[in-house]
């Protein structure tokens, strides 16, 4: 009943370890400790930014004191929830499973961290005390400088206090810096710890059974810390532990890596994977191996042991010496253990062997570890007294035969008959692969899936399957000589096109004979003309004549540049209607502005500078907006100076041009643009100057 109870208690196992998983620990969401001056700074601010700020002389007494009273509460309640939540976050040493109790001890001083915590509890509640204090004293307070002097001395000693405790905020930052960066071990689930020597091949055992990336060195004490992995077995995560190596020596000569190694042994629930390295590369002899497996060996006690013979691939089992033998030999039968955590059917005389370089022998080495674990989970579940309840509650139901008559398996005579056919050869089976490798191979075969097809007649199973549609049959609507009459309408309708091409050669070469040559020009000119309207008018009609009006000029510059308005087609427009177009030419010349670039003083050669000086009489310089904006003159147009603008002469342009700038300045200096501009600007917007400032609105501090 037991052995067939066993499976049913893997499964409550199994349900027990997924309860006891989710007790985790997570130390990456301990929140920061800020430093001394730090976290003055930050309550200060809050106090200031969250409670009121104004308060007058004349205001009534109970109101002063109200304000002060609520100054003094609200810095005590930021310190006690600060406080407060960095004591929660931090694990109590003794609340949490005591592989991290010992494991806090040794990284962190078990003391010193106690130490570190209890401080600031006793500053939380001096600060709690002295608030009450003053809040006593402000209610007595008989003018507005009392109260503040009062709240300011409150406030002060609360600072004075923190100050005093900045050692152990920067103690306890580095304690959570380090905690938040140790592995996620959870110390309930299967676990297999690796252990040994240094440089004995623990690291590229954990590498190779996990997905975790250890560093590989040939030196010792490469690994420093623990380092997790996971792989599965059997449908279940289990948890590598890869730990640093130990030295044969008194525990208290042991440093804090190797003190690492021995807690995790110590206290986690796992099966011990002892690495003893063959080849003894490691620096170590079989000898001194041996010695510190027997030196830490009470701590394997009550759990699963596993030694495995690692670098078999530089010296074999065999080749050992027969001292070194009896070594490995005294260490398989330690390992062994008391006869309920051996398992049914293992060799006694087996140890497992591997090469962590080649992997020979790694996936065999795991898997001893992983039965000789789970079994002893099952073996300590039925020991509990819990396992009785649950064998109570099960019962294994057995058939038992009802007579005595044999019933033996019904097969049918023609599968007996093919059977004897293929054992005496006579009966081949050809498969679909044997088919399509002899005709092509993938990508060229195509199976056939109607030679299978059970029919009345087996001449049926390659007709043509009718198409339906709507309930008829499509066949009976094609008639068989479709093709022909196809074909036959193609070569008439060919014949058609030939004749009319004809005869409309021959109409053309009837009418040609009877012109002359400027007749024949004439006729290809109207052809073209009426050949160009009618494309015009195609062209409008698709368009939908949705085409935009535009000037003529653009319209021909970007239609057709042949249509562009110049001086040449005018004149040529002009002769061809008999009239003079000399005159209309200069006046159109005259009144076109040459595109002048901006040129520069040296550009103009010191010839024409001094013809210029000559010629002319010296100008007054003008001064206006337009005359001092001349170097923006793509950006300002310039002054027209045609004599069309209705202006005499350059000076009545310029005073006029001083008149608009000031009229404008009245315009200006009120921010406006024109007469036309009613803008009304907000002096002192909303948003800007009423309430407090938020949380991150001030970096003054």
């Amino acid at each position: 009943a037991e052995a067939r109870a066993r499976p049913s208690l893997e499964r409550c196992a199994r349900k027990t370890e997924a309860a006891m998983a989710s007790m985790q620990y997570n130390f990456k969401k301990i929140t920061t400790v800020p430093t001394a001056k730090d976290f003055i700074d930050v309550v200060l601010s809050r106090t200031q930014r969250q409670t009121p700020t104004v308060v007058h002389r004349g205001y009534a007494i109970t109101r002063i004191r109200q304000f002060y009273m609520r100054k003094v509460k609200f810095t005590q309640t930021s310190w006690n929830e600060k406080l407060s939540r960095i004591l929660e976050d931090f694990p109590r040493v003794d609340d949490i499973h005591p592989f991290y109790s010992d494991l806090l001890n040794v990284l962190y001083d078990k003391d010193h961290y106690k130490l570190a915590l209890g401080q600031l509890n006793t500053a939380r509640n001096i600060i709690d005390k002295i608030a009450k204090d003053y809040v006593k004293l402000l209610k007595y307070g008989d003018s507005l400088y009392r109260c503040k002097q009062l709240k300011r001395a409150a406030l002060g000693r609360m600072c004075t206090i923190m100050k005093k405790h900045a050692a152990s905020l920067a103690y306890l930052e580095q304690v959570r810096q380090h905690m938040s960066r140790l592995p996620s071990i959870d110390p309930n689930t299967r676990t297999i710890l690796v252990c040994g020597y240094p440089n004995v091949g623990k690291s590229s055992f954990m590498n190779k059974v996990t997905r975790a990336d250890v560093e590989v060195q040939p030196y010792a004490f490469t690994t420093k810390s623990i380092y997790v992995g996971h792989t599965d077995y059997k449908y279940l995560r289990w948890q590598v532990l890869d730990t640093p190596g130990i030295l044969d020596r008194p525990l208290e000569e042991r440093n804090t890596i190797e003190m690492q190694s021995i807690t995790a042994m110590a206290h986690l629930r796992a099966v011990v994977l002892y690495i003893v390295d063959a080849s003894e590369q490691c620096g170590y002899t079989i000898k001194q191996q041996s010695d510190l497996f027997h030196s830490i060996k009470p701590l394997f006690a009550n759990k699963p042991l596993v030694v495995a013979i690692n670098k078999t691939d530089v010296r074999k089992l065999e080749d050992l010496k027969p001292e070194d033998a009896a070594l490995i030999d005294a260490m398989r039968d330690a390992a062994r253990g008391p006869a309920s955590l051996r398992m049914e059917g293992d060799d006694e005389d087996d140890l497992p062997t591997m090469s962590t370089l080649n992997e020979e022998g790694v996936s065999l080495v795991k898997q001893v570890c992983c039965d000789k674990l789970l079994a002893a989970r099952v073996e300590q579940k039925l020991a509990s007294r819990r396992a009785g309840e649950v064998l109570n509650r099960l019962h294994v139901a057995q058939p038992k035969p009802r007579d005595a008559v044999a019933r033996p398996a019904v097969i049918p005579h023609s599968v007996a008959l093919n059977r004897l056919k293929k054992a005496d050869g006579s009966l081949k089976i050809v498969t679909e692969k044997e088919l399509q490798d002899l005709n092509g191979g993938a990508g060229v075969y195509s199976a056939d899936l109607r030679k299978d097809y059970q029919l009345d007649d087996d001449s049926w199973k390659y007709d043509i399957m009718p198409e339906i549609f709507n309930g008829k049959n499509v066949a009976d609507f094609i008639d068989p000589e479709i093709d022909e009459r196809l074909a036959e309408l193609e070569r008439e309708e060919d014949e058609l096109e030939a004749a009319f091409a004809e005869e409309k050669a021959q109409t053309e070469m009837e009418a040609e004979p009877d012109m002359d040559d400027e007749e024949k020009a004439l006729l290809k000119e109207v052809r073209g003309r009426r050949k160009e309207l009618v494309e015009t008018h195609r062209r409008k009609k698709s368009a939908g004549n949705n085409a935009p009006t535009l000037p003529r000029t653009v319209s021909a510059s970007h239609a057709d540049p042949a249509k562009r308005a110049t001086t040449k087609r005018m004149k040529e427009s002009l002769e061809a209607m008999g009239v003079d177009p000399s005159r209309a030419i200069a006046r159109a010349r005259d009144r076109s502005v040459a595109r002048e670039g901006r040129l520069r003083k040296r550009s103009r050669s010191a010839a024409e500078t001094d013809e210029a000086m000559d010629d002319d009489e010296e100008k007054v310089r003008k001064h206006s907006s337009k005359s001092r904006s001349v170097s923006v003159a793509r950006r300002v147009d310039r002054a027209d100076r045609s004599k069309s603008v209705g202006l005499r002469d350059d000076d009545e342009r310029m005073r006029a041009q001083k008149m608009a700038d000031k009229a404008q300045r009245k315009m200006n200096k009120r921010a406006k643009i024109g007469e036309a501009d009613r803008t009304i600007i907000t002096k002192m917007p909303k948003h800007l100057f009423s309430g407090k400032r938020g949380i991150g609105k001030t970096d003054r501090r």
